[in-house]
Formats: C-alpha cells, structure tokens, sequence
C-alpha cells in the first residue's frame, strides 16, 4: 500500500514516516511539507492514500484534498490534524477526505485506519464526531464566513477584497453583516463567537 504524508514539522514527518515503513504492507513513497506540493507528488507517485494536516503553508490541507479528490481520485485521503473543531471536519469530509483523526491518535490506530480508509471504509475520531453533530447550524453564508476568516487571520478589507474579487464596500457588508448575525459588538466579537462556536 503506498502512503503519501503530508506535513509541515519535519519531525512528525519523519517519525511518521519512519514508523509506516516498519509496516510490511505500507510503503511511503513520498512527503511534503506543503499543502501546493501534495498533487503533484501523488501525480508522480500514485499514492494509495494521502495523510495530510490541515495547517499546512501556501495551500491548506482541505483545499489540497479537494484538489486531490479531483485530479486522484483512486488515493483515499486521511486527515491528521491537531485542529480538532467540527467545521474542520465537515470540511474535510465535503472536500472528499475519507478519514479524519487528530494527531494524539495512538500508532497503532492510525495505521489501522489507514488501512480501513485504502480498503474504502471511513474513519472519524469519535470525539470529533460526536462534537460536529451537537453543533448548531453556522447562520453565516460561506461568503461572510470566508471574509471573516481571512479578517481572523490578519488581513485588512482592501487585501480580502483583492484576494476573493469582491469590492472594498462588498467585503465591509459581508463583514457588516456577519457582525449583526452573531449579535457582535464588532469584528474582533465576532471572530471569537464565530470560532467558539466552531464556525471559523
């Protein structure tokens, strides 16, 4: 079975790494440390499964294994996250990923979930799960969430407005009204009802 790992600490990639190869049946034959390296190392390679982190740099996790899940789509993805909020997975299942377990998961259960996701089974860690279905429904639009999450992350309206295409005015009434949504008193509120509630 041959494993693509996809990870940004050298450390954790390489341990595991090297403690996949100590399996008879999983063979790692390739490892990147970011999310724009992950197509096409598995273009070369043909992994049969793909573990990626979420947080990776120039492109994240879930955007890559939507890509993935696209241009592979014969190599099951297996999220491996410490990002453990319930919109991380929901994301990564509507991006195609077919297993999602954080990063305390013992050795042994990650190489059997590897396997059961080759083998077309799904895997979610059981606290995640249980978490995503007591969540509440976001009242945000994936508009006004994507403009808020790009604000929680540093950027000011004029680069958002760059980024996503939309007009300087635009991205201050998304904000605007994402604010009066979740009964913000400002954008700096909001962010953190939107991410305590798991929306971010």
């Amino acid at each position: 079975m041959r494993v693509l790992i996809a990870e940004d600490t050298g450390i954790l990639r390489e341990t595991l790494s090297a403690l996949l190869q100590l399996q008879d049946d999983l063979d790692v034959v390739a490892e990147v440390s970011s999310g724009d390296r992950i197509v096409p190392a598995a273009l070369e390679h043909h992994p049969d499964v793909a573990v990626v982190d979420i947080d990776l740099p120039r492109v994240d996790g879930i955007t890559a294994t939507a890509e993935l899940s696209h241009r592979v789509p014969g190599c099951a993805v297996l999220i491996l996250t410490g990002l453990a909020r319930p919109s991380n997975l929901r994301a990564a299942l509507d991006a195609g990923a077919r297993g999602f377990l954080l990063k305390d998961t013992p050795a042994a259960d990650l190489i059997a979930a590897i396997r059961r996701v080759a083998a077309g089974e799904p895997v979610i860690d059981p606290t995640s799960a249980a978490a995503a279905l007591q969540q509440r429904p976001t009242p945000l639009t994936p508009r006004e969430t994507a403009v808020l999450q790009r604000y929680a992350a540093g950027a000011e309206p004029r680069e958002i407005a760059a980024e996503l295409f939309l007009s300087y005015g635009t991205v201050r009434n998304y904000l605007a009204s994402a604010m009066a949504k979740l009964a913000a008193r400002n954008r700096v509120d909001a962010i953190r009802i939107a991410t305590e509630a798991g929306w971010l």
